[in-house]
């Protein structure tokens, strides 16, 4: 056995409608989610016992292993093969931020259990482990597939999306947190929204499909700038950026996307704002 390594990517909603909280206390939604070529990164190593190690630039908003969703996900993961908590030591170099809307704990929980179930060669698929994952939140199968997809019901129901293209973007986040559980009392208060399903763009290239993506909606956006007005700055600061075809806020925030027809555009837009706002982070990125 030996030593890997894997991307966890950061997910992008590229939409996101949101109805009515239902009997059960969830909330259904309707997204298109696409993921980043930026993320955490995951190294999980044979060990005598399973163990968790956090670095990284964001390790310190971090509590500690604690009941994080990798040991969560890998203590699952022992109990489905049978073979209680898999010996592994895994470290996790922390680069995205905490409570970001970029589905972080679920992406590091997913890229965990593909490296965990190769260094022990167990005999289970990927959707073996996207059952698994699910047991971690509504985030763990898309996560876990990283790949661009309608997601629908809580989440959970998952339709492929190849046709996307690579949509260059530029990732801020304007250093404040977003806990999910809190946007979505926010947005309780107000009128509901319908998780509805758009029907696809006409076609698939990237200014068709940005104009069709500016006809959709973030539902939760409103409430999150409404609890942390600095995503409302971020909001504002990415839209007047030379070249933003489109800026919205991810999942349940913090971070904000903006889109750009080149990834030239971006890498500019970038290098403007962290001149205007050195404090914040901002990474270029390809979308999907």
């Amino acid at each position: 056995m030996e030593t890997r390594t894997a991307l966890a990517p950061a997910k992008v909603n590229l939409f996101l409608h949101v109805g009515p909280v239902d009997a059960a206390g969830f909330h259904p939604l309707a997204s298109l989610v696409a993921f980043a070529d930026v993320g955490d990164r995951i190294t999980v190593a044979p060990s005598e016992r399973l163990s968790l190690t956090i670095e990284g630039l964001f390790a310190a908003e971090l509590a500690g292993p604690g009941d994080n969703l990798i040991l969560r996900a890998l203590r699952a993961l022992g109990e489905a093969a049978g073979i209680g908590e898999p010996p592994l030591a895994v470290t996790l170099d922390k680069r995205l931020p905490i409570a970001a809307g970029l589905g972080g704990g679920s992406s590091d929980a997913g890229a965990a259990l593909k490296l965990a179930r190769d260094i022990l060669a167990l005999d289970l698929t990927d959707d073996a482990l996207a059952d698994i994952a699910a047991t971690i939140g509504a985030d763990g199968p898309m996560c876990l597939y990283a790949r661009t997809a309608w997601a629908e019901g809580r989440g959970e129901r998952l339709t492929p999306e190849p046709r996307l293209p690579s949509l260059p973007a530029l990732l801020i986040n304007p250093g404040v947190a977003s806990p999910t559980g809190e946007v979505y009392r926010a947005y309780d208060v107000g009128p509901p929204a319908a998780a509805d399903r758009p029907t696809p763009p006409p076609a698939w290239d990237v200014a068709t499909v940005v104009d069709w993506l500016a006809a959709q909606r973030n539902d939760l956006q409103d409430a999150a700038v409404a609890r942390a007005p600095a995503i409302g700055e971020a909001l504002a600061a990415a839209a007047a950026l030379p070249d933003a075809r489109l800026v919205r806020m991810s999942g349940s925030g913090a971070t904000v996307f903006a889109l750009f027809e080149t990834a030239a555009a971006a890498l500019s837009a970038a290098r403007l704002m962290a001149t205007n706002r050195p404090r914040w982070w901002i990474t270029t990125t390809n979308l999907g």
